[in-house]
């Protein structure tokens, strides 16, 4: 629970969404220079990432440690989900879907560590990969593609009088991808913290009733355990979900047929 969190239960409410506000860390100049803790756990999970990739993959042994075991499993994970999604133009697009991944996973795993915060959670840094994520599948369509890759917006074998309701249809669905894409991480991660943080306030509430108050906090504890359990499995799989809409989304604008 953030220091927003504690404070909102002293006095005697539970405020959910105050881990989510945005405030200047590390100081600030005047009205130019600011840092936002968003701003600042991405550059930590940044570098986390390339300090785990780079300490795993430094030995190079043939027959590697645990860290370099788990360095190559998880290079190996998004390697094969891109090259099987995308196909044999898997690799081009190798690292990008590889930075995504990681950068997502390791968000939303710190996010979980006491007055941290997810960065993941907000929905301009969503709606930033997701839009980098449109605009590659869309430039990659056109370089495969050219301009004819707007046909797909007009059905195959389609009677041509419904072109005028049928090609809205597609582009709203074509330019809904990215509003899908990034509300879908942000919501899931939304939902998970503000349940933990209403059910950490719980027991704090509870444990002032007295003995009683004891026994029945010991339930909300219980209860956020298993959601923190359920936070690690819905971190690393909105991860995934990410990662492999993004190759579906590049596998479809590399086909040419």
């Amino acid at each position: 629970m953030t220091e927003t969190g504690v404070a909102s239960v002293a006095s005697g409410k539970i405020d959910a969404l105050g881990q989510f506000e945005l405030h200047p860390v590390l100081g600030h100049v005047g009205e130019v220079l600011r840092m936002p803790q968003s701003v600042l756990y991405m550059v930590v999970s940044v570098i986390i990432i390339c300090a785990f990739f780079f300490m795993g993959m430094r030995s190079g042994s043939v027959v590697p440690g645990r860290l370099q075991a788990a360095a190559e499993m998880g290079y190996e994970f998004v390697r094969e989900l891109a090259i099987s999604t995308i196909g044999p133009k898997g690799t081009a697009f190798f690292p990008f879907v590889f930075a995504l991944f990681f950068f997502i996973l390791v968000g939303n795993y710190l996010g979980l560590l006491p007055f941290s915060y997810t960065f993941t959670s907000h929905i301009v840094i969503t709606v930033a990969m997701a839009l980098a994520v449109f605009f590659i599948a869309l430039l990659t369509a056109l370089y495969y593609q050219g301009i004819g890759y707007f046909k797909h917006f007009m059905p195959e074998g389609a009677p041509k009088a419904l072109a005028p309701l049928l090609i809205p249809i597609e582009i709203l669905s074509y330019l809904s991808r990215p509003i899908s894409l990034s509300i879908r991480l942000f919501a899931n991660m939304v939902a998970g913290h503000v349940l933990m943080t209403v059910f950490a306030s719980f027991t704090l509430m509870l444990a002032g009733l007295g003995a009683i108050g004891v026994v029945l906090g010991v339930f909300p504890i219980v209860v956020n355990v298993l959601l923190f359990g359920l936070e690690l499995l819905v971190g690393a799989l909105q991860a995934y979900v990410f990662a492999i809409l993004t190759c579906m989304y590049i596998q479809e604008a590399c086909a040419t047929h």
